[in-house]
C-alpha cells in the first residue's frame, strides 16, 4: 500500500511538473516578443551612406513612359508567337492556356497600345508624387478629400501587393474620398508603389524586409504630415501594415486588412486542431471557408511554386521575365485567374474578365513593364524568407492596435479569430463575405469599402468610450 501510495504521489508529482512546464511554456510563447530594435534612418540606397544626404523635398511625379519604350513594345508584341498547343480539354491547370494568350498578346497589340494615350491619362487621374526616404525615391499616389463639411478627415495608407501595384485601388480611392451619408468619416488617401515596384526605386543593399520596409512607409506618412493613420492592404500589404502596427503602434489608429494571417506557433497547432475539429472552432456558417489539412497542403503545394523560385531565386525568374512582354503578361495574369477564383483553372480564357477588364489587368501589367520591376519586386520573398527576416521573429511581436479582419471567399487562405488572436490583441472586427477573391480592392471595392468603414466606426467608437 505504502509503495502504491508513493507511486501515486510520485505520478501526481510528475503531472504537476509537466503541467506547469507546460503552462510557463505557453505563457512563453504567447508572450509577446520583444519589437526588434531597427534603425529608423537605415540608408538602402546605392554607394555609401555617408555620401548620401537626404532631400525631404516632396515633388510632382510624372508617370509617363517613353514614347520610344512604347514603340519597342509594340514590335516585340508585333513578333510571330510560338506557343504549344494546349492539352486536349485542359484550361488553366498547367498554367496559361497558350490559345488564350495569343489572344490577349493580339489585344494588347491591336486594341490597347493604340489607346495607350488614353490609359496612361486614365492612371494619372490622380496626384501622383515622389519622395526621398532612407536613400530611396518613394512614389505614392496623394488623395485629399474635397468636400469634408461635416465629415471627420482621417488618413489612410493603402497598401499593395505582388503581382498588384497601386492600379488595384483606382475603383475604391473614390469610395473612400468622397463623402458618404452612411458614414461620418472621409479618408485622405496615400498609396505608395512598394519600393522596387513600379515607380518606387529599389533597394541597393540586402535584408531589405518586410520589416525595413515597413518602417519605409510608416516615415513615409510622416514625412506628408501624420503622425496617426490608419492602414489598409491585402498581399504584401497585410504583412507591411501588421508590421508598422506592431514596430509603431503609437502611430497605427487601426488596421484593417484583407488577408490576416500569422504564422505564430500557437497559432498553427490551434489550426491542425480545427482541421480535426472543425465544430469547436468555426460555425457551421463559415465552415466553407476553412479547408481540411490536408486539402491546404494540396492547393499549397498546387499554387505556390512561384513563391519558392521567387524567395531563393528572383534574379533568375526575373530575368527570364523582364523586357519580355508575353512571359511576363502570361506569369502575372494567371496569378489574377487563380486567386481571384480557384475554379477558373477550369475554363480556357481562366475567367479573367469575368472581374476585371482586360484593360485594367494591362494596365498593371504596363506598370511592371514601363519600370522594368519584375525582378525588384519579387526580391522580396527573397528578403521576407531569410534568416535574417525570421529572426526578428515578427509573428510573436503582439499586434495592439484596433484590427479588423475581411475575408473573401475565394482568397488563397483564411484563419480564425482565435488563431489570429495569438499575435493580433485587439481584433475589434471580424466578418466573412461569401463571394470575391485575393484583390477585393480591385474585384469588388464596394463590398471592401464597406468593411473598412463599419471597421472604422468601431475604432472611433471604442476610442471615444475608452477617452471618456
Amino acid at each position: 500500500m505504502g509503495v502504491f501510495t508513493s507511486f501515486n504521489g510520485l505520478l501526481l508529482l510528475g503531472i504537476a511538473v509537466t503541467t506547469a512546464m507546460f503552462v510557463y511554456k505557453y505563457q512563453e510563447i504567447s508572450s509577446s516578443a520583444p519589437i526588434p530594435d531597427l534603425k529608423h534612418d537605415q540608408y538602402w540606397g546605392p554607394g555609401k551612406a555617408a555620401e548620401y544626404k537626404e532631400n525631404a523635398a516632396i515633388k510632382k511625379f510624372d508617370i509617363s513612359a517613353k514614347p520610344e519604350l512604347i514603340e519597342a513594345l509594340k514590335k516585340k508584341l508585333s513578333e510571330p508567337l510560338v506557343l504549344p498547343e494546349p492539352l486536349e480539354g485542359v484550361g488553366f491547370q498547367y498554367g496559361f492556356n497558350s490559345k488564350y494568350l495569343s489572344e490577349v498578346i493580339k489585344y494588347w497589340r491591336d486594341s490597347y497600345l493604340p489607346k495607350w494615350n488614353e490609359r496612361e491619362t486614365f492612371l494619372k487621374q490622380f496626384p501622383h508624387y515622389e519622395t526621398q526616404i532612407q536613400g530611396l525615391r518613394i512614389h505614392y499616389i496623394h488623395v485629399k478629400p474635397k468636400a469634408t463639411e461635416g465629415k471627420k478627415v482621417v488618413p489612410l495608407l493603402l497598401i499593395h501587393g505582388w503581382p498588384g501595384s497601386v492600379r488595384e485601388f483606382y475603383r475604391i480611392i473614390p469610395l473612400l474620398t468622397n463623402p458618404n451619408p452612411k458614414s461620418d468619416y472621409v479618408f485622405e488617401v496615400i498609396a505608395p508603389s512598394l519600393p522596387g515596384y513600379g515607380w518606387s526605386q529599389a533597394a541597393s543593399k540586402v535584408n531589405f524586409g518586410p520589416a525595413q520596409m515597413s518602417i519605409v512607409l510608416r516615415n513615409l506618412m510622416l514625412r506628408v504630415g501624420h503622425e496617426k493613420f490608419l492602414i489598409q492592404g491585402g498581399d504584401w500589404g497585410s504583412i507591411l501594415g501588421s508590421s508598422i502596427s506592431a514596430l509603431t503602434p503609437q502611430n497605427v489608429l487601426g488596421y484593417h486588412s484583407n488577408l490576416c494571417n500569422t504564422n505564430h506557433v500557437v497559432a498553427l497547432v490551434l489550426k491542425f486542431a480545427r482541421s480535426w475539429f472543425p465544430s469547436f472552432f468555426i460555425t457551421e456558417e463559415n465552415r466553407a471557408f476553412f479547408k481540411t489539412l490536408g486539402k491546404d497542403l494540396l492547393f499549397i503545394m498546387e499554387e505556390s511554386g512561384y513563391m519558392h523560385i521567387q524567395a531563393t531565386k528572383p534574379d533568375t525568374i526575373g530575368t527570364a521575365l523582364q523586357q519580355n512582354p508575353v512571359g511576363l503578361a502570361a506569369y502575372i495574369l494567371e496569378k489574377f485567374s487563380t486567386w481571384t477564383n480557384v475554379e477558373y483553372r477550369q475554363l480556357a480564357d481562366g475567367g479573367l474578365t469575368k472581374r476585371f477588364t482586360m484593360d485594367e489587368l494591362l494596365d498593371n501589367i504596363m506598370i511592371y513593364y514601363t519600370t522594368n520591376s519584375i525582378t525588384t519586386s519579387q526580391r522580396l520573398y527573397s528578403e521576407g524568407f531569410n534568416k535574417a527576416q525570421l529572426s526578428l521573429k515578427m509573428d510573436y511581436v503582439h499586434v495592439k492596435p484596433p484590427t479588423g479582419c475581411a475575408r473573401f471567399y475565394h482568397d488563397l487562405l483564411h484563419a480564425t479569430d482565435t488563431e489570429l488572436g495569438t499575435r493580433f490583441k485587439n481584433i475589434i472586427h471580424s466578418t466573412y463575405h461569401s463571394n470575391g477573391g485575393h484583390f477585393a480592392a480591385m474585384e469588388l471595392p464596394q463590398i471592401l469599402y464597406d468593411d473598412f468603414i463599419q471597421f472604422v466606426d468601431k475604432v472611433f467608437a471604442k476610442s471615444a468610450t475608452h477617452n471618456t
